[in-house]
């Protein structure tokens, strides 16, 4: 360090402009910040690069680039994202350790700028920090949802599910013709209506123009965050003029789908019954009546738990739809043996099925469970963060590291699923032909405290939907066509590519 001070010396005795020597400066320590590496880090793999670490070598499929690093560093090893060390899990048991049996050091969430401007810097729930006002407010939006039905038996959602299910079929079949077509935008319709029955009390028409925009924001909200996800590693560049074009726009979907949630919950507000709530907004207004308003829970919080519902429950329902009908025209065969059981069960019944077939329906579950293990909808899930110095695996990780639970590597790891590019429902059951309901290395909801909140939601809509369009149309790809890419493209979620499908009454 002495040579240093004498070059710092030297600097401040000669005569160089100060804008000069600020630059000096600055160099000087973003190579120490990035020399410096913090004692007894898991390993870290070779080509980091000064200031933007491993984000060159991760690419745009970082998911696999991640996994492929597996082999050779091990199950637990340290990547660079621009100047932060980020921990990454790998596998079955090393994400299960972690996250289950180490929960309390493994909850946190790390300060993401572009996740912490989309949810009002910890205001929600998903992207919160792990204290006490994340606790409460979990705890009371996971009663109230269970409330609204989000459970199976008397007075769940399932007859909310089984009419959008219904109008779903209905608008599938306006036309008559088999035309390639695209009905990824029908999908998410269905699913967003789902949560709109649950959180307003009520479903909107597919040409609601209010409805539309609101599914375009968020739609538009979600393109954005992944082509802004430079400024999730490198902040500073939100205030450079042209490169901060995505946040802004983000900023602005964010705007309006929040003033949308605002009028809902103005309007609840005027009209709500506190000893008959009629949906989640009024049960969360009587909620704030019963209490006193405090920092763990506000009306403002509302308004960003909502959002999660929104963002998360259309995103990964509707896009695990989109894989699931991909992979039964790229399966042909799947799709006969789906729908050879939906008849043997239902028979000519042209009506959606309920969840009480589910148990006689194995082969159905198990092609659901396959479609999730198959293309992770979140490979990396969210990021989570240490909220304590922990010594892990024999490795010390600092308080507020980065967290990555590679998803993906437990679900394509070849110990667990054999030949695991194979799509192939039977992994998912027993010798007598019955799902196994919780197979290891299986996390499509990833696993301990911060589990998806709406997990329960999101299978039985997965069911019902998948169902009933499995008992009445068959997929196809229009004759002669290319088979479609599997790969996916990576941004929030991970996306089928676009594909237009013959669909056919049964």
């Amino acid at each position: 360090m002495s040579a240093v001070w004498s070059i710092v010396y030297s600097l401040l005795s000669s005569h160089l402009t100060v804008q000069t020597i600020a630059v000096f400066f600055a160099v000087l320590l973003t190579l120490l910040v990035f020399f410096k590496r913090r004692n007894n880090l898991p390993p870290s793999p070779s080509g980091s690069w000064p200031v933007v670490g491993h984000l060159l070598s991760l690419g745009r499929a970082p998911h696999l680039k991640l996994t492929e690093w597996r082999q050779k560093y091990g199950d637990v090893y340290t990547v660079r994202m621009g100047m932060e060390d980020v921990v990454v899990l790998n596998g079955y048991r090393a994400i299960k350790e972690a996250l289950v049996d180490y929960k309390d050091a493994f909850s946190g969430r790390p300060n993401v700028y572009t996740f912490d401007l989309l949810t009002g810097f910890g205001k929600g729930i998903a992207f919160s920090k792990f204290n006490q006002a994340y606790k409460e407010r979990r705890k009371f939006a996971f009663s109230a949802l269970r409330n609204m039905g989000m459970r199976m038996g008397p007075g769940s959602m399932e007859e909310n599910i089984r009419d959008e299910a219904r109008q779903l079929c209905l608008k599938l079949s306006e036309r008559r013709d088999t035309n390639p077509r695209d009905i990824a935008d029908n999908l998410t319709v269905s699913v967003a209506n789902i949560i709109c029955s649950m959180v307003f009390g009520k479903r909107y028409d597919y040409d609601d123009v209010k409805f539309v925009e609101l599914i375009n924001d968020v739609d538009n909200m979600v393109a954005n965050v992944a082509s802004s996800q430079p400024m999730a590693v490198f902040p500073f560049l939100r205030f450079i003029p042209g490169v901060n074009a995505s946040c802004k726009r983000l900023l602005d979907f964010n705007e309006r789908i929040n003033t949308f949630l605002r009028e809902e919950i103005k309007r609840h507000s005027e009209t709500v019954d506190r000893e008959n709530p009629r949906d989640f907004i009024d049960t969360i207004l009587t909620e704030l009546q019963i209490q006193e308003k405090s920092d763990c829970f506000s009306e403002e919080n509302i308004v960003w738990i909502i959002q999660d519902l929104f963002v998360a429950g259309m995103e990964k329902t509707a896009t695990t739809l989109q894989w699931g009908l991909l992979y039964m025209v790229l399966c042909p065969e799947e799709q006969q043996k789906v729908q050879a059981e939906l008849d043997s069960v239902l028979g000519t019944d042209h009506d959606v099925p309920t969840l009480a077939h589910r148990s006689q329906l194995p082969y159905t579950e198990a092609t659901i469970m396959e479609i999730m293990r198959i293309r992770a909808i979140a490979p990396l899930s969210v990021p989570h963060a240490t909220t304590e110095d922990t010594t892990f695996r024999g490795y010390t990780i600092p308080a507020k590291t980065q967290v990555f639970s590679n998803i993906w590597s437990a679900q394509m790891d070849p110990e667990f699923w054999p030949d695991p590019d194979k799509f192939d429902p039977r992994r998912f059951l027993d010798c007598d032909g019955r799902v196994v309901s919780r197979p290891e290395s299986f996390l499509p909801f990833s696993t301990g405290r911060r589990v998806c909140l709406g997990e329960q939601l999101a299978k039985m809509e997965l069911f019902l939907l998948f169902s009933s369009l499995m008992k009445q149309f068959t997929f196809k790809l229009p004759e002669g066509a290319a088979a479609p890419s599997t790969d996916g493209t990576m941004g929030v979620a991970l996306k089928p590519p676009t594909v237009k499908l013959c669909i056919y009454r049964r």
